[in-house]
């Protein structure tokens, strides 16, 4: 009773309760509350390029209106706020800002008259090799885009040098092609994390099909589960989105950016094609380590088994002549006792060369 009592108190301690608010309030969900908020807004055109870091949220609103492509970039939720005061400028629906800080949020795509709104997740291995899974929305305009973010740390640097220092096609394009930026570089790091994700199998694989198998090799198989299943949560619903995007009749999204839609469309089909080879390999993992440890007992037990084969005779015959019984007539024998050991090392020897003819040994 008293252990059931325990197992109860436990799911009760890890139960989060939901707590219900009014449709369009804005409430942080995450649990990076002691964040500042701080801007990265990057304006630019084809011949200019300025970038601004600051945590005055004002600062962006003078870029609406502009004849430059305006990228704001915010980190930081918590200060939910500076996030209405932005959102209020922007003239983001009350829901739209809702979902912003709403972490828990699953990758959708919300079509509006003046703008798109999408979230998504953004997948990287930090300095420290632990898996990261943040929140982003993304908000597109006529000649503005909005991103959110949880923390500082992402991977958008190589669109920043691309931007700062004019290369490829990117300052040429319009807040359309920007926006498909942005979410290629989320879906190009999908293909890193798929990467590593390949890596840590195939140690795993290599430790379990080796000599030494590591006692919290277990633990290490459920990681990668959770792992694997945050990545199918990610990619699968933004597989969704990429393709309502191409579809979508939107005068924000030129014809020429649609192109690049597409590619990125075929581009998270392949990730999610990997996700689905994983798992099922991630899945076959702790399959495969029960299946070496219960080959390791059977070849346990066969030695036992095979020993106890060899010894069952030699014991029944030193138990024959070790019975009290007066009249054994080879009890009289002068070379009794050198004869019974001739007989048991006779057995031995022929018990291991069955076992051996029979390929048991």
């Amino acid at each position: 009773m008293s252990a059931r009592k325990n197992r109860n108190k436990e799911i009760h301690v890890k139960t989060k309760k939901t707590e219900n608010y009014a449709a369009g309030a804005v409430k942080y969900t995450g649990v990076k509350t002691g964040l500042s908020t701080s801007l990265e807004i990057i304006d630019y055109s084809k011949e200019r390029y300025e970038r601004i870091d600051t945590e005055d949220i004002e600062m962006a609103f003078k870029f609406k209106g502009t004849d430059h492509v305006t990228w704001i970039n915010v980190n930081g939720l918590n200060n939910t706020r500076e996030i209405e005061r932005l959102g209020d400028h922007y003239k983001l629906h009350p829901l739209i800002q809702e979902d912003i800080v709403s972490v828990n949020q699953r990758p959708k795509m919300d079509e509006y008259n003046d703008y798109l709104f999408i979230v998504f997740k953004m997948l990287h291995y930090n300095e420290n090799n632990e898996f990261v899974n943040e929140h982003v929305s993304l908000v597109l305009g006529d000649d503005y885009v909005l991103t959110f973010q949880e923390a500082d740390g992402d991977v958008f640097d190589g669109l920043r040098e691309r931007l700062e220092n004019s290369k490829g096609r990117i300052r040429n394009g319009g807040a359309d092609y920007l926006m498909f930026a942005i979410l290629d570089a989320v879906i190009d790091n999908y293909f890193n994390v798929i990467e590593v994700m390949s890596d840590k199998i195939e140690l795993l694989e290599d430790q379990l099909f080796g000599d030494e198998v590591e006692d919290d090799i277990t633990k290490d198989i459920q990681d990668l589960k959770k792992e694997i299943l945050k990545i199918r949560r990610a990619v699968f619903p933004l597989r969704e989105v990429i393709n309502r995007l191409e579809k979508t009749d939107t005068a924000l999204i030129e014809e020429r950016t649609n192109n690049y839609i597409r590619d990125l469309y075929d581009h998270i089909i392949q990730v999610s094609e990997s996700v689905d080879i994983y798992r099922e390999m991630i899945w076959g993992l702790m399959d495969m380590y029960m299946t070496t440890i219960s080959n390791k007992m059977n070849e346990v037990m066969k030695v036992l088994t095979i020993m106890a084969s060899i010894f069952i005779p030699l014991t029944f015959m030193a138990g024959i002549y070790g019975m009290n019984f007066e009249f054994i007539p080879e009890l009289k024998f002068k070379y009794g006792y050198f004869v019974l050991w001739g007989a048991m090392i006779a057995v031995f020897f022929g018990m291991l060369f069955y076992f051996k003819r029979k390929k048991w040994l």
